[in-house]
Protein backbone atom coordinates (compact mmCIF):
# COMPACT_ATOMS: atom_id res chain seq x y z
CA UNK A 1 0.00 0.00 0.00
CA UNK A 2 1.48 3.05 -0.81
CA UNK A 3 2.01 6.00 1.35
CA UNK A 4 -0.59 8.13 2.35
CA UNK A 5 -3.74 6.09 0.49
CA UNK A 6 -6.30 5.84 2.57
CA UNK A 7 -8.01 2.28 2.18
CA UNK A 8 -10.88 2.42 4.62
CA UNK A 9 -14.18 1.01 3.90
CA UNK A 10 -16.17 4.09 4.04
CA UNK A 11 -13.36 6.04 1.70
CA UNK A 12 -13.78 2.70 -0.70
CA UNK A 13 -17.83 2.77 -0.91
CA UNK A 14 -17.63 6.41 -1.97
CA UNK A 15 -15.15 5.63 -4.59
CA UNK A 16 -17.41 2.71 -6.25
CA UNK A 17 -20.75 5.18 -5.92
CA UNK A 18 -18.78 7.91 -7.91
CA UNK A 19 -17.49 5.46 -10.53
CA UNK A 20 -21.17 4.09 -11.23
CA UNK A 21 -21.92 7.93 -11.61
CA UNK A 22 -19.44 8.37 -13.87
CA UNK A 23 -20.54 5.60 -16.35
CA UNK A 24 -24.23 6.04 -15.88
CA UNK A 25 -23.73 9.58 -16.75
CA UNK A 26 -22.84 9.12 -20.27
CA UNK A 27 -24.88 6.74 -21.25
CA UNK A 28 -27.61 8.89 -20.34
CA UNK A 29 -26.24 11.65 -22.71
CA UNK A 30 -25.46 8.77 -25.23
CA UNK A 31 -29.14 7.80 -25.37
CA UNK A 32 -30.83 10.33 -23.95
CA UNK A 33 -33.55 8.48 -22.44
CA UNK A 34 -36.44 10.72 -21.52
CA UNK A 35 -36.09 11.59 -25.64
CA UNK A 36 -36.37 8.47 -26.55
CA UNK A 37 -39.51 7.30 -24.63
CA UNK A 38 -40.80 10.48 -26.97
CA UNK A 39 -39.42 9.21 -30.02
CA UNK A 40 -41.22 5.36 -29.28
CA UNK A 41 -44.34 6.60 -28.43
CA UNK A 42 -44.55 9.01 -31.89
CA UNK A 43 -43.34 6.10 -33.88
CA UNK A 44 -45.88 3.32 -32.16
CA UNK A 45 -48.63 6.46 -33.45
CA UNK A 46 -47.10 6.06 -36.98
CA UNK A 47 -47.62 2.87 -36.99
CA UNK A 48 -51.04 2.76 -35.46
CA UNK A 49 -51.51 5.34 -38.46
CA UNK A 50 -50.17 4.06 -41.25
CA UNK A 51 -52.25 0.61 -40.41
CA UNK A 52 -55.42 2.36 -39.94
CA UNK A 53 -54.63 4.29 -43.06
CA UNK A 54 -53.85 1.31 -45.07
CA UNK A 55 -56.85 -0.92 -43.81
CA UNK A 56 -59.10 1.77 -45.18
CA UNK A 57 -57.63 2.32 -48.86
CA UNK A 58 -57.69 -1.69 -48.81
CA UNK A 59 -61.30 -1.86 -47.62
CA UNK A 60 -62.43 1.30 -49.53
CA UNK A 61 -60.32 1.78 -52.08
CA UNK A 62 -59.56 -1.45 -53.16
CA UNK A 63 -55.74 -1.26 -52.77
CA UNK A 64 -54.80 -5.08 -52.39
CA UNK A 65 -53.16 -7.01 -54.73
CA UNK A 66 -54.62 -10.61 -54.95
CA UNK A 67 -51.87 -12.77 -54.44
CA UNK A 68 -54.01 -15.77 -54.30
CA UNK A 69 -53.30 -19.08 -56.47
CA UNK A 70 -56.61 -18.98 -57.95
CA UNK A 71 -57.06 -14.81 -57.93
CA UNK A 72 -60.45 -15.49 -56.33
CA UNK A 73 -61.15 -11.46 -55.28
CA UNK A 74 -60.09 -10.14 -58.76
CA UNK A 75 -62.65 -9.22 -60.59
CA UNK A 76 -63.19 -9.45 -64.57
CA UNK A 77 -63.71 -7.25 -67.13
CA UNK A 78 -67.57 -8.57 -67.50
CA UNK A 79 -67.65 -7.72 -63.89
CA UNK A 80 -66.14 -3.83 -64.54
CA UNK A 81 -68.32 -3.27 -66.82
CA UNK A 82 -71.39 -4.16 -65.05
CA UNK A 83 -69.98 -2.17 -61.93
CA UNK A 84 -69.81 1.06 -64.09
CA UNK A 85 -73.31 0.59 -66.08
CA UNK A 86 -75.29 -0.02 -63.27
CA UNK A 87 -78.36 2.19 -62.92
CA UNK A 88 -79.67 2.36 -59.68
CA UNK A 89 -77.95 1.77 -55.61
CA UNK A 90 -77.58 -1.86 -54.71
CA UNK A 91 -77.11 -3.28 -51.04
CA UNK A 92 -76.13 -6.46 -49.96
CA UNK A 93 -76.35 -8.54 -46.93
CA UNK A 94 -74.33 -11.33 -46.20
CA UNK A 95 -75.56 -13.76 -43.87
CA UNK A 96 -72.48 -15.22 -41.88
CA UNK A 97 -72.53 -14.92 -37.61
CA UNK A 98 -69.53 -13.74 -35.77
CA UNK A 99 -66.60 -15.94 -36.27
CA UNK A 100 -67.93 -17.48 -39.55
CA UNK A 101 -67.25 -15.93 -42.30
CA UNK A 102 -66.26 -16.70 -45.42
CA UNK A 103 -63.24 -15.01 -45.59
CA UNK A 104 -62.65 -14.95 -49.23
CA UNK A 105 -66.11 -14.03 -50.13
CA UNK A 106 -65.78 -11.22 -47.46
CA UNK A 107 -62.76 -9.32 -49.37
CA UNK A 108 -64.76 -9.77 -52.58
CA UNK A 109 -67.49 -7.72 -51.57
CA UNK A 110 -65.11 -5.31 -50.06
CA UNK A 111 -63.58 -5.07 -53.76
CA UNK A 112 -67.07 -4.87 -55.01
CA UNK A 113 -68.27 -1.56 -52.26
CA UNK A 114 -64.48 -0.06 -53.39
CA UNK A 115 -65.20 -0.23 -57.24
CA UNK A 116 -68.55 2.28 -56.96
CA UNK A 117 -70.14 4.22 -54.60
CA UNK A 118 -73.40 2.50 -55.76
CA UNK A 119 -72.72 -0.33 -53.76
CA UNK A 120 -72.68 -1.22 -50.50
CA UNK A 121 -72.49 -4.02 -48.20
CA UNK A 122 -73.62 -5.00 -44.31
CA UNK A 123 -72.82 -8.68 -42.26
CA UNK A 124 -76.07 -9.55 -41.03
CA UNK A 125 -76.19 -12.46 -38.69
CA UNK A 126 -79.63 -14.05 -38.98
CA UNK A 127 -79.70 -14.94 -35.12
CA UNK A 128 -79.38 -11.68 -34.46
CA UNK A 129 -81.65 -9.68 -37.14
CA UNK A 130 -84.68 -12.40 -37.70
CA UNK A 131 -86.47 -9.58 -39.65
CA UNK A 132 -84.37 -10.16 -42.32
CA UNK A 133 -85.70 -13.76 -42.96
CA UNK A 134 -89.25 -12.92 -43.15
CA UNK A 135 -88.49 -10.11 -45.32
CA UNK A 136 -86.75 -11.45 -47.85
CA UNK A 137 -88.70 -14.83 -47.39
CA UNK A 138 -90.92 -16.18 -50.00
CA UNK A 139 -93.21 -19.43 -50.49
CA UNK A 140 -90.59 -20.54 -52.88
CA UNK A 141 -87.45 -20.23 -50.95
CA UNK A 142 -86.23 -19.28 -47.64
CA UNK A 143 -83.22 -17.41 -46.61
CA UNK A 144 -80.72 -19.11 -44.29
CA UNK A 145 -77.70 -18.41 -43.04
CA UNK A 146 -73.98 -18.38 -45.43
CA UNK A 147 -76.28 -16.45 -48.03
CA UNK A 148 -76.12 -12.86 -50.07
CA UNK A 149 -79.20 -11.01 -50.31
CA UNK A 150 -78.67 -8.65 -53.41
CA UNK A 151 -81.11 -5.46 -52.78
CA UNK A 152 -81.82 -2.95 -55.01
CA UNK A 153 -84.24 -0.21 -53.47
CA UNK A 154 -85.06 1.34 -56.78
CA UNK A 155 -86.84 -1.25 -58.72
CA UNK A 156 -87.57 -3.42 -55.22
CA UNK A 157 -85.93 -6.42 -56.49
CA UNK A 158 -84.00 -8.85 -54.73
CA UNK A 159 -81.85 -11.88 -55.29
CA UNK A 160 -80.84 -14.89 -52.97
CA UNK A 161 -77.56 -16.23 -53.51
CA UNK A 162 -77.19 -19.55 -51.63
CA UNK A 163 -74.25 -21.30 -50.84
CA UNK A 164 -74.43 -23.88 -53.83
CA UNK A 165 -74.32 -21.16 -56.34
CA UNK A 166 -70.51 -20.21 -55.09
CA UNK A 167 -69.07 -23.61 -56.29
CA UNK A 168 -69.72 -25.41 -59.67
CA UNK A 169 -68.89 -29.06 -60.15
CA UNK A 170 -67.02 -31.39 -62.44
CA UNK A 171 -68.14 -35.22 -62.70
CA UNK A 172 -65.55 -38.04 -62.95
CA UNK A 173 -67.16 -39.72 -65.86
CA UNK A 174 -64.82 -42.96 -64.87
CA UNK A 175 -66.58 -43.24 -61.57
CA UNK A 176 -69.60 -40.93 -61.62
CA UNK A 177 -68.85 -38.77 -59.08
CA UNK A 178 -68.87 -34.93 -58.38
CA UNK A 179 -66.29 -32.97 -56.74
CA UNK A 180 -65.60 -28.91 -56.50
CA UNK A 181 -64.49 -27.72 -59.90
CA UNK A 182 -63.94 -24.06 -58.92
CA UNK A 183 -65.66 -21.22 -57.08
CA UNK A 184 -68.15 -19.23 -59.12
CA UNK A 185 -68.60 -15.86 -56.16
CA UNK A 186 -67.87 -13.53 -58.86
CA UNK A 187 -70.21 -15.09 -61.57
CA UNK A 188 -73.35 -15.16 -59.30
CA UNK A 189 -72.80 -11.78 -57.20
CA UNK A 190 -72.46 -10.00 -60.84
CA UNK A 191 -75.38 -11.62 -62.53
CA UNK A 192 -77.31 -10.75 -59.56
CA UNK A 193 -76.13 -7.04 -59.75
CA UNK A 194 -77.57 -7.08 -63.27
CA UNK A 195 -80.68 -9.04 -62.38
CA UNK A 196 -82.02 -6.38 -59.45
CA UNK A 197 -80.69 -3.32 -61.40
CA UNK A 198 -82.22 -3.79 -65.15
CA UNK A 199 -85.56 -2.12 -65.86
CA UNK A 200 -86.81 -5.21 -67.80
CA UNK A 201 -85.99 -8.86 -67.21
CA UNK A 202 -86.65 -12.02 -69.28
CA UNK A 203 -89.52 -14.11 -67.80
CA UNK A 204 -89.67 -17.39 -68.58
CA UNK A 205 -93.06 -19.13 -67.63
CA UNK A 206 -93.17 -23.06 -66.97
CA UNK A 207 -97.23 -23.91 -68.04
CA UNK A 208 -99.03 -26.31 -65.90
CA UNK A 209 -102.22 -28.37 -65.68
CA UNK A 210 -101.25 -31.14 -68.43
CA UNK A 211 -98.94 -33.49 -66.66
CA UNK A 212 -95.98 -31.22 -67.13
CA UNK A 213 -92.52 -31.65 -65.51
CA UNK A 214 -92.83 -29.84 -62.05
CA UNK A 215 -90.62 -27.44 -60.30
CA UNK A 216 -89.05 -30.26 -58.26
CA UNK A 217 -87.94 -31.59 -60.95
CA UNK A 218 -86.82 -28.61 -63.38
CA UNK A 219 -85.06 -27.41 -60.20
CA UNK A 220 -81.46 -27.33 -62.16
CA UNK A 221 -83.02 -25.65 -64.67
CA UNK A 222 -84.37 -22.74 -62.71
CA UNK A 223 -81.21 -21.95 -60.42
CA UNK A 224 -79.52 -21.58 -64.24
CA UNK A 225 -81.84 -18.98 -65.17
CA UNK A 226 -82.10 -17.30 -62.06
CA UNK A 227 -78.43 -17.25 -61.72
CA UNK A 228 -78.48 -15.71 -64.99
CA UNK A 229 -81.06 -13.03 -64.06
CA UNK A 230 -84.20 -14.86 -65.67
CA UNK A 231 -87.43 -14.81 -63.81
CA UNK A 232 -88.98 -18.06 -63.44
CA UNK A 233 -92.88 -18.46 -62.24
CA UNK A 234 -95.05 -21.64 -63.41
CA UNK A 235 -98.75 -20.70 -64.49
CA UNK A 236 -102.00 -23.17 -64.83
CA UNK A 237 -102.83 -22.37 -68.29
CA UNK A 238 -106.35 -23.79 -67.90
CA UNK A 239 -106.93 -20.88 -65.21
CA UNK A 240 -110.00 -18.84 -66.39
CA UNK A 241 -107.75 -15.54 -65.29
CA UNK A 242 -104.49 -15.96 -66.82
CA UNK A 243 -103.69 -14.77 -69.97
CA UNK A 244 -99.95 -14.99 -71.77
CA UNK A 245 -98.63 -11.93 -72.10
CA UNK A 246 -96.60 -11.78 -75.40
CA UNK A 247 -93.70 -10.56 -73.45
CA UNK A 248 -92.93 -13.82 -71.74
CA UNK A 249 -91.42 -16.56 -72.76
CA UNK A 250 -93.92 -19.37 -72.54
CA UNK A 251 -92.43 -23.34 -72.19
CA UNK A 252 -93.89 -26.72 -72.08
CA UNK A 253 -92.15 -29.27 -70.66
CA UNK A 254 -93.45 -32.52 -72.04
CA UNK A 255 -96.84 -32.71 -71.01
CA UNK A 256 -98.84 -36.34 -70.91
CA UNK A 257 -102.32 -34.81 -71.60
CA UNK A 258 -103.59 -32.43 -74.65
CA UNK A 259 -104.52 -29.02 -74.59
CA UNK A 260 -108.07 -28.04 -74.73
CA UNK A 261 -109.71 -26.00 -77.59
CA UNK A 262 -109.99 -23.03 -75.54
CA UNK A 263 -106.08 -23.12 -74.13
CA UNK A 264 -105.04 -23.62 -78.13
CA UNK A 265 -107.01 -20.59 -78.75
CA UNK A 266 -105.10 -18.81 -75.91
CA UNK A 267 -101.90 -20.10 -76.92
CA UNK A 268 -102.52 -19.01 -80.89
CA UNK A 269 -103.63 -15.25 -79.82
CA UNK A 270 -100.11 -15.44 -77.30
CA UNK A 271 -97.85 -16.16 -80.57
CA UNK A 272 -99.89 -13.99 -83.08
CA UNK A 273 -98.92 -11.01 -80.88
CA UNK A 274 -95.27 -12.45 -81.22
CA UNK A 275 -95.00 -14.59 -78.06
CA UNK A 276 -92.15 -17.41 -78.31
CA UNK A 277 -92.83 -20.91 -77.17
CA UNK A 278 -90.20 -23.47 -75.81
CA UNK A 279 -90.96 -27.11 -76.43
CA UNK A 280 -89.79 -30.27 -74.86
CA UNK A 281 -90.90 -33.67 -76.62
CA UNK A 282 -89.68 -37.13 -75.33
CA UNK A 283 -89.71 -40.37 -77.03
CA UNK A 284 -92.50 -41.80 -74.07
CA UNK A 285 -95.04 -38.24 -74.34
CA UNK A 286 -97.92 -39.53 -76.20
CA UNK A 287 -98.09 -37.26 -78.42
CA UNK A 288 -100.79 -39.18 -80.85
CA UNK A 289 -103.33 -38.54 -78.04
CA UNK A 290 -102.55 -34.94 -78.17
CA UNK A 291 -104.12 -33.22 -81.58
CA UNK A 292 -104.49 -29.82 -80.21
CA UNK A 293 -100.86 -30.18 -79.38
CA UNK A 294 -99.11 -31.19 -82.55
CA UNK A 295 -101.23 -28.53 -84.17
CA UNK A 296 -99.62 -25.98 -82.25
CA UNK A 297 -96.38 -27.82 -82.91
CA UNK A 298 -96.71 -28.31 -86.67
CA UNK A 299 -97.65 -24.56 -86.93
CA UNK A 300 -93.85 -23.80 -86.07
CA UNK A 301 -92.80 -27.05 -88.49
CA UNK A 302 -92.37 -29.22 -85.34
CA UNK A 303 -93.74 -32.52 -86.63
CA UNK A 304 -92.14 -35.79 -83.72
CA UNK A 305 -91.57 -39.18 -84.79
CA UNK A 306 -92.63 -42.37 -83.06
CA UNK A 307 -89.51 -44.08 -81.32
CA UNK A 308 -86.17 -44.02 -79.90
CA UNK A 309 -83.37 -42.39 -81.68
CA UNK A 310 -80.31 -45.11 -81.12
CA UNK A 311 -76.34 -44.24 -82.37
CA UNK A 312 -74.54 -46.57 -84.33
CA UNK A 313 -72.76 -48.97 -82.87
CA UNK A 314 -69.83 -47.95 -85.77
CA UNK A 315 -69.78 -44.46 -84.89
CA UNK A 316 -68.63 -44.29 -81.14
CA UNK A 317 -68.16 -40.66 -81.05
CA UNK A 318 -71.41 -39.95 -81.40
CA UNK A 319 -72.68 -41.87 -78.20
CA UNK A 320 -71.08 -41.84 -74.41
CA UNK A 321 -69.81 -44.90 -72.36
CA UNK A 322 -71.12 -47.70 -74.73
CA UNK A 323 -74.80 -46.70 -73.84
CA UNK A 324 -76.18 -45.69 -77.79
CA UNK A 325 -79.40 -44.08 -76.32
CA UNK A 326 -76.81 -41.52 -74.64
CA UNK A 327 -76.63 -39.51 -77.51
CA UNK A 328 -73.73 -36.55 -78.28
CA UNK A 329 -75.33 -35.22 -81.27
CA UNK A 330 -74.10 -32.61 -83.87
CA UNK A 331 -74.17 -29.52 -83.26
CA UNK A 332 -75.28 -27.21 -86.55
CA UNK A 333 -74.76 -23.73 -87.35
CA UNK A 334 -77.43 -21.40 -86.63
CA UNK A 335 -77.79 -17.58 -85.65
CA UNK A 336 -78.04 -19.18 -81.98
CA UNK A 337 -75.20 -21.62 -82.05
CA UNK A 338 -72.77 -19.67 -83.93
CA UNK A 339 -71.11 -18.42 -81.73
CA UNK A 340 -71.18 -21.67 -79.20
CA UNK A 341 -69.21 -23.36 -82.15
CA UNK A 342 -66.81 -20.41 -82.85
CA UNK A 343 -65.62 -20.89 -78.68
CA UNK A 344 -65.52 -24.74 -79.63
CA UNK A 345 -68.72 -25.14 -76.84
CA UNK A 346 -70.27 -27.72 -78.57
CA UNK A 347 -70.69 -30.79 -76.56
CA UNK A 348 -74.27 -32.06 -75.61
CA UNK A 349 -75.20 -34.80 -74.23
CA UNK A 350 -79.13 -36.52 -74.31
CA UNK A 351 -79.91 -39.40 -72.19
CA UNK A 352 -82.56 -40.92 -74.70
CA UNK A 353 -84.17 -38.60 -77.38
CA UNK A 354 -87.03 -38.52 -79.74
CA UNK A 355 -86.27 -37.71 -83.40
CA UNK A 356 -87.81 -34.87 -85.41
CA UNK A 357 -88.66 -34.64 -89.35
CA UNK A 358 -86.14 -32.76 -90.98
CA UNK A 359 -87.02 -29.24 -92.17
CA UNK A 360 -88.02 -29.56 -95.68
CA UNK A 361 -89.64 -26.78 -97.87
CA UNK A 362 -92.03 -24.49 -96.21
CA UNK A 363 -94.59 -21.75 -96.43
CA UNK A 364 -93.12 -18.32 -97.09
CA UNK A 365 -93.73 -17.15 -93.20
CA UNK A 366 -91.85 -20.06 -91.96
CA UNK A 367 -88.10 -20.37 -91.61
CA UNK A 368 -87.06 -23.87 -89.75
CA UNK A 369 -83.72 -24.99 -89.18
CA UNK A 370 -82.23 -27.94 -87.21
CA UNK A 371 -79.95 -27.17 -84.42
CA UNK A 372 -79.42 -30.93 -83.17
CA UNK A 373 -78.21 -34.04 -85.38
CA UNK A 374 -77.54 -37.27 -84.10
CA UNK A 375 -74.87 -39.29 -86.19
CA UNK A 376 -75.44 -40.72 -89.48
CA UNK A 377 -75.39 -44.18 -88.28
CA UNK A 378 -78.10 -43.52 -86.06
CA UNK A 379 -81.71 -45.20 -86.13
CA UNK A 380 -85.02 -44.94 -84.96
CA UNK A 381 -86.16 -47.91 -83.08
CA UNK A 382 -90.34 -48.33 -82.54
CA UNK A 383 -90.48 -49.14 -79.13
CA UNK A 384 -93.35 -52.08 -78.37
CA UNK A 385 -93.97 -55.13 -75.74
CA UNK A 386 -92.80 -57.60 -78.64
CA UNK A 387 -89.11 -55.46 -78.70
CA UNK A 388 -86.75 -57.91 -77.42
CA UNK A 389 -83.21 -56.16 -78.33
CA UNK A 390 -82.21 -52.19 -79.39
CA UNK A 391 -80.32 -53.67 -82.33
CA UNK A 392 -80.63 -52.65 -85.80
CA UNK A 393 -83.50 -54.29 -87.89
CA UNK A 394 -84.27 -53.79 -91.67
CA UNK A 395 -87.51 -52.29 -91.09
CA UNK A 396 -85.51 -49.22 -88.75
CA UNK A 397 -85.56 -46.01 -89.96
CA UNK A 398 -81.92 -44.89 -90.82
CA UNK A 399 -80.62 -41.21 -89.73
CA UNK A 400 -79.65 -38.62 -89.31
CA UNK A 401 -82.21 -37.18 -87.54
CA UNK A 402 -82.82 -34.26 -86.14
CA UNK A 403 -82.87 -33.57 -82.36
CA UNK A 404 -83.58 -30.13 -81.80
CA UNK A 405 -85.33 -27.66 -84.12
CA UNK A 406 -85.64 -23.88 -83.94
CA UNK A 407 -88.23 -21.77 -85.89
CA UNK A 408 -89.31 -18.58 -86.63
CA UNK A 409 -92.86 -17.86 -88.25
CA UNK A 410 -93.91 -14.06 -89.18
CA UNK A 411 -97.47 -13.57 -88.39
CA UNK A 412 -100.56 -12.41 -90.24
CA UNK A 413 -100.58 -9.50 -87.86
CA UNK A 414 -96.19 -8.73 -89.30
CA UNK A 415 -94.90 -9.75 -86.14
CA UNK A 416 -92.26 -12.67 -85.53
CA UNK A 417 -92.91 -15.26 -82.82
CA UNK A 418 -90.00 -18.10 -82.66
CA UNK A 419 -89.94 -21.19 -81.38
CA UNK A 420 -87.18 -24.47 -80.28
CA UNK A 421 -88.20 -27.77 -80.08
CA UNK A 422 -85.86 -30.57 -77.96
CA UNK A 423 -86.27 -34.18 -78.25
CA UNK A 424 -85.27 -34.85 -74.41
CA UNK A 425 -85.99 -32.93 -71.60
CA UNK A 426 -83.22 -34.80 -69.44
CA UNK A 427 -80.52 -32.70 -71.15
CA UNK A 428 -82.38 -29.03 -69.60
CA UNK A 429 -83.13 -30.77 -66.21
CA UNK A 430 -80.24 -33.64 -65.45
CA UNK A 431 -77.56 -32.13 -63.37
CA UNK A 432 -75.12 -34.62 -64.38
CA UNK A 433 -75.53 -33.38 -67.99
CA UNK A 434 -74.68 -29.46 -66.69
CA UNK A 435 -71.96 -30.23 -65.83
CA UNK A 436 -70.06 -32.40 -68.23
CA UNK A 437 -71.10 -30.82 -70.64
CA UNK A 438 -71.74 -27.20 -72.94
CA UNK A 439 -75.87 -27.67 -72.58
CA UNK A 440 -76.06 -24.45 -70.05
CA UNK A 441 -74.29 -22.12 -72.45
CA UNK A 442 -76.77 -23.94 -75.96
CA UNK A 443 -79.88 -23.07 -73.32
CA UNK A 444 -78.96 -19.86 -72.64
CA UNK A 445 -78.24 -18.55 -76.07
CA UNK A 446 -81.54 -20.37 -77.49
CA UNK A 447 -83.92 -18.59 -74.14
CA UNK A 448 -82.40 -15.44 -75.06
CA UNK A 449 -82.95 -15.93 -79.44
CA UNK A 450 -86.60 -16.44 -77.79
CA UNK A 451 -87.36 -14.00 -75.10
CA UNK A 452 -85.64 -11.87 -77.75
CA UNK A 453 -82.60 -10.61 -76.11
CA UNK A 454 -78.87 -10.47 -76.46
CA UNK A 455 -75.55 -11.15 -74.94
CA UNK A 456 -77.55 -11.74 -71.41
CA UNK A 457 -75.31 -14.28 -70.03
CA UNK A 458 -72.01 -14.42 -67.65
CA UNK A 459 -68.86 -15.84 -69.60
CA UNK A 460 -67.34 -15.33 -65.88
CA UNK A 461 -64.74 -18.31 -65.22
CA UNK A 462 -65.17 -20.03 -62.58
CA UNK A 463 -62.17 -19.58 -59.98
CA UNK A 464 -59.95 -23.25 -59.84
CA UNK A 465 -60.78 -24.61 -56.32
CA UNK A 466 -57.71 -27.14 -55.58
CA UNK A 467 -54.14 -25.26 -55.25
CA UNK A 468 -52.29 -26.71 -58.10
CA UNK A 469 -48.75 -28.53 -56.77
CA UNK A 470 -45.63 -26.80 -56.84
CA UNK A 471 -43.13 -27.73 -58.99
CA UNK A 472 -39.57 -27.39 -60.03
CA UNK A 473 -40.32 -25.92 -63.54
CA UNK A 474 -42.97 -23.51 -62.30
CA UNK A 475 -41.80 -20.23 -62.72
CA UNK A 476 -44.38 -18.17 -60.52
CA UNK A 477 -43.48 -16.32 -57.30
CA UNK A 478 -43.61 -19.67 -55.34
CA UNK A 479 -41.15 -20.96 -57.48
CA UNK A 480 -38.76 -17.67 -56.96
CA UNK A 481 -39.17 -17.76 -53.28
CA UNK A 482 -38.61 -21.20 -52.86
CA UNK A 483 -35.60 -20.15 -54.22
CA UNK A 484 -34.56 -17.01 -52.88
CA UNK A 485 -35.00 -18.18 -48.93
CA UNK A 486 -32.29 -20.56 -48.58
CA UNK A 487 -30.20 -18.76 -50.81
CA UNK A 488 -30.47 -15.15 -48.48
CA UNK A 489 -29.73 -17.79 -45.30
CA UNK A 490 -26.66 -18.56 -47.40
CA UNK A 491 -25.73 -15.18 -48.26
CA UNK A 492 -26.14 -13.75 -44.39
CA UNK A 493 -23.83 -16.75 -42.84
CA UNK A 494 -21.06 -16.03 -45.40
CA UNK A 495 -20.92 -12.41 -43.87
CA UNK A 496 -20.77 -13.52 -40.88
CA UNK A 497 -18.01 -15.95 -41.45
CA UNK A 498 -16.15 -12.96 -43.20
CA UNK A 499 -16.31 -10.78 -40.37
CA UNK A 500 -15.03 -13.35 -37.61
CA UNK A 501 -11.58 -14.20 -39.72
CA UNK A 502 -11.42 -10.49 -40.28
CA UNK A 503 -11.25 -9.77 -36.63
Amino acid sequence: MKAGQDRSPERIRNQQEQGKKKRLRPVFRRTGFPGGITALVLFIAVLVGLNIGVTTLEKKQGWKKDFSFNGITTQSEITKQTIEGLAHPVHIYALFSKGQEDAPLMELLDRYAASSEKITWEQADPSLNPGILTRFGSDTESVSSDSLIVYCAETDRWRLISPAEFISLSMDTETGTYSYAGYTYERAITGALTYVTREEIPRIVVLQGHGELDGETLSSFDRLMTENYREVIYRDLSRSDYTPDPGDLLVFFSPMRDLTGEELDKILAFTEAGGSLFFTCDYTDPTDEMPNYLTLMRAYGFRPKEGIVVAGREDPDSYYQNTRINLIPTMKSTNVTMDLLASGANTVLMPGSRAFELPEETDRSLSVFTVLESGADSYLKKLSSAMTSMEKEEEDEKGPFALALQAERITESGNISRAFICGCSGMLTEEQVYAMTDVRQLILRMTDYLAGYSGTSLNISARTAVRPGLSARGNGLGSLIVAILPLTVLLAALIELIRRKSR
